[in-house]
C-alpha cells in the first residue's frame, strides 16, 4: 500500500529538494525574480516624473541652441532680432553658419575643421595613453607584491588634490627649458594632458580591478601565468566596462579643455584645439555671435559619437556588481 503524502507536507518537500544550497550560484529561474524585485524597487512613478522633468529641463536649451543655429543672422542681431522661440511662428531657417564655420578659405572664416582635426589628433593619443598606463599601474596596486604599494596609492591619490593650475607654469618650465621639447607641438600636450588625467583613472581602474576575485588570479599563478599574462589575458578583459567609463571621462575632458591647451600650444592654429576657436570665433566685440550655435554643434559630434559607442560599456560599468551576493 502507498501512502501519498499529504499537501502541505509535499509543497514542503518540493520547496525542500529546489531550494539551492547556501553559496551556490542562482540558476536563470532564480535570477528573473530577482531582477523583477530589483526594477519593481527601482521603478516608480515618481521616479519617472521626474526624470522626464529632469530631460526637459536638460533638452530645452540644447534645442534652442540647435534652433539658434540654423536662424538668419538678421534675427539673432541687430534691430529684427528676437528670442529662438519665435521660429515656430517664423519658419526662416538657413545653414549658411555651418559653412561658414567649417570653410578653410576666408579671412572671416572661422576655419573650424582644422582645429577640429587638431582636437582630434590630442585627444585621441592621450585617451589611449591614460587608459594603458593607468590600467597597468591599478593592476600593480591592486594585485602586485612589493614595498611601500600602499603609500605609493596614497601619494597618487593625494595628486588629485593638486590644483592643476599650480603645475602649469612648472611644467611647461619643464618642457622647454630642461626637456628641450618643442613648444607649441602635441608632444607637451600630450604629456600634460596624460599626467593630469593619471591620477583619477587610476584610482577609478583600482576600485574596479582590486574587486576581480582573487581566485581568478590565484588559478593563473598556478598554471604558470607571470603578471604580463595575467594582466592582458584576465585584467583587461574584465576591466572593459571600466576602461570604457574612463575612456568616455577622459575623452570629454581633454575635448573640451581650454586652459592646457592655451598653455602647452602656444595659441598656433597648427596644433591648437577646438575650443580655443570657440572662444575666438565671435570676433572682439561679438560682432559674429550668431555663428557661435553651429560652432558649437559641430564641437559636440566626436563626444557623442564616442558616448554612444561607449554607452552599453558604461552602463554596465555602472551596474557592476550591483546584485551580487
Amino acid at each position: 500500500m502507498t501512502v501519498m503524502p499529504a499537501p502541505d507536507e509535499a509543497a514542503n518537500t518540493s520547496r525542500t529538494q529546489v531550494r539551492p544550497a547556501k553559496g551556490s550560484a542562482a540558476s536563470p529561474e532564480d535570477s528573473a525574480p530577482i531582477m523583477r524585485r530589483v526594477k519593481d524597487k527601482l521603478t516608480s512613478r515618481w521616479a519617472t516624473a521626474a526624470a522626464v522633468i529632469i530631460a526637459t529641463v536638460w533638452t530645452v536649451p540644447t534645442f534652442g541652441l540647435l534652433v539658434s543655429s540654423i536662424r538668419p543672422a538678421a534675427k539673432q542681431v541687430g534691430p529684427r532680432s528676437d528670442g529662438w522661440w519665435n521660429f515656430f511662428t517664423d519658419w526662416d531657417f538657413t545653414f549658411k553658419h555651418y559653412v561658414d564655420v567649417t570653410a578653410a578659405a576666408g579671412s572671416q572664416s572661422a576655419n573650424l575643421s582644422q582645429y577640429f582635426a587638431n582636437s582630434v589628433a590630442i585627444v585621441i593619443p592621450v585617451t589611449v595613453f591614460v587608459l594603458v598606463l593607468a590600467s597597468m599601474a591599478a593592476y600593480m596596486f591592486a594585485w602586485g607584491n612589493f614595498k611601500g604599494r600602499e603609500a605609493a596609492f596614497i601619494f597618487v591619490f593625494a595628486l588629485q588634490i593638486i590644483p592643476l593650475q599650480m603645475a602649469l607654469i612648472p611644467l611647461l618650465t619643464l618642457f622647454t627649458q630642461v626637456l628641450q621639447i618643442p613648444p607649441g607641438s602635441y608632444a607637451q600636450l600630450w604629456i600634460a594632458h596624460t599626467m593630469f588625467g593619471l591620477p583619477l583613472g587610476i584610482f577609478l581602474l583600482h576600485n574596479f580591478i582590486s574587486e576581480i576575485p582573487g581566485e581568478v588570479i590565484e588559478a593563473a599563478k598556478v598554471d604558470g601565468a607571470g603578471h604580463t599574462t595575467i594582466f592582458w589575458r584576465i585584467i583587461l578583459p574584465l576591466s572593459v566596462p571600466a576602461l570604457a567609463s574612463l575612456a568616455i571621462f577622459q575623452f570629454l575632458w581633454v575635448w573640451n579643455d581650454l586652459l592646457v591647451a592655451l598653455v602647452f600650444s602656444g595659441g598656433t592654429a597648427d596644433v591648437a584645439p577646438i575650443t580655443q576657436r570657440l572662444a575666438e570665433i565671435s570676433g572682439t566685440r561679438g560682432s559674429r555671435d550668431f555663428l557661435n550655435p553651429a560652432a558649437a554643434f559641430v564641437s559636440i559630434i566626436a563626444p557623442l559619437v564616442v558616448f554612444f559607442a561607449l554607452q552599453r560599456y558604461f552602463v554596465r560599468g555602472l551596474l557592476a556588481g550591483g546584485l551580487k551576493g
